[in-house]
Parts: structure tokens; sequence; C-alpha cells
């Protein structure tokens, strides 16, 4: 992995930076309704499971933007990573645990659902944040399959400087029109984004669903 600090002197939206770290933190936070019939008849039809393979798809998704790729390196210097990982919720049925683990992004769909299915049966023990050596190149995933939301919102109380994006859904269903709709989140940090880059990444994940082969 690679991470590229950042040029405050030259890099275009240092102003923009700045003010959301030093004057005004906020966190951006978006609810779309994606249409996920097409996407679900291609899994079914590939006998792929729904919950890797949409981790893949928003994976996907942040991976094609530099401004969802955004971290911070030992020294708390801000830049960019060459390639994040989701540090995704794993739910457990057997005893209504969880625990968050980290497969690593492979831009192969194939690839990283191999490694997902690994990853379920050699890290079935842990639970919670029991999964060591979690790299620095990670974004946050999780899924709220129980109910199909209209908003959600992820407070982060740390020190206001968290600029990995936070990927967030919830049970799809079926619209007035037989369509399957999924409530798809994206919080995300001001100063790494402006609106614009948090509409986008939805389009992205459109986008991406319909690369799975």
């Amino acid at each position: 992995m690679h991470f590229r600090k950042l040029d405050m002197e030259t890099w275009e939206r240092a102003p923009i930076y700045r003010h959301f770290i030093d004057d005004l933190r906020c966190v951006m936070s978006l609810t779309v309704e994606i249409d996920v019939t097409d996407f679900l008849r291609t899994l079914q039809g590939r006998d792929c499971r729904f919950y890797p393979s949409m981790i893949w798809v928003v994976s996907a998704a942040v991976n094609c933007r530099e401004e969802l790729r955004m971290g911070r390196d030992g020294n708390g210097e801000p830049g960019i990573w060459d390639a994040v990982s989701p540090y995704y919720a794993h739910f457990h049925q057997t005893d209504r645990r969880f625990s968050k683990l980290v497969t690593p992004y492979d831009p192969d769909f194939r690839t990283f659902y191999r490694r997902y299915l690994e990853d379920q049966s050699r890290l079935e023990s842990c639970r919670g944040f029991d999964q060591q050596d979690i790299p620095p190149n990670i974004f946050d995933v999780s899924c709220l399959p129980w109910v199909h939301y209209k908003s959600f919102d992820m407070h982060i109380f740390d020190s206001g400087t968290w600029l990995a994006p936070v990927v967030t859904w919830g049970r799809y269903a079926e619209n007035r029109d037989g369509r399957m709709t999924l409530p798809l989140s994206l919080n995300l940090h001001h100063a790494a984004g402006d609106g614009y880059h948090l509409c986008r990444f939805f389009s992205d994940v459109e986008d991406w669903m319909k690369q799975i082969d």
C-alpha cells in the first residue's frame, strides 16, 4: 500500500480542507434509495451472496475516487491511499453478536469474493474487534438488514478529523413499481469532499453493480 501526503502549498482544495478542519468540523450524511433489481438477478444467476457482493461494489466505488481514499499517516498528516479496504461488520446468527473484519480490496470481484469467504471461515471465532493487525488504509462498512430505513446518520465522536467514508445500507424491499430498492447511506467529512462528491458516490455504486461478472 502507498500513501501520498498532500502538499498544502499546491493542493487546490487546501483552503476548503483547512476551513472544515480548523473552523467548522462537520460530516455530511446522505441516504439514497438505489435500484438493486438487476443486481439481485445477476447475483442469483451466479450463486453469489448479497452482502459480500455489495461490499465489493461499494469498495470499488470508494476506490475509484481520491476524495474517498483520504486518510492520515503516522504523523497525522492528510493524504491519499492508493487503495483502501472495507472494515465491515459481520453479524453472527448463532449468538447475535458481531465482529469487525477486514478483507483486502481487490479490483477483481471473484478474487475479493473468494477471499471474503475464506476470511469468514478463518475468523469465525472472532467477536467485536478481535481481528489483529488492522491496516491503516480502511473505510467503514456496516449493514442494518432488519429494516428498510429512510435515513441513517453515524455520529463519530473523535477529534473530528476522521477522513475516511462510512458506508451503511439497510434491507432491500419491493416498491410500488415492483422494483427492489436498497437504502444506502454515506457519511463523508466535509474536509474530504463537497455535496458533489457525496452524490457522485451513489452514481458510481450503480455503475459498479453492472460490473459483476
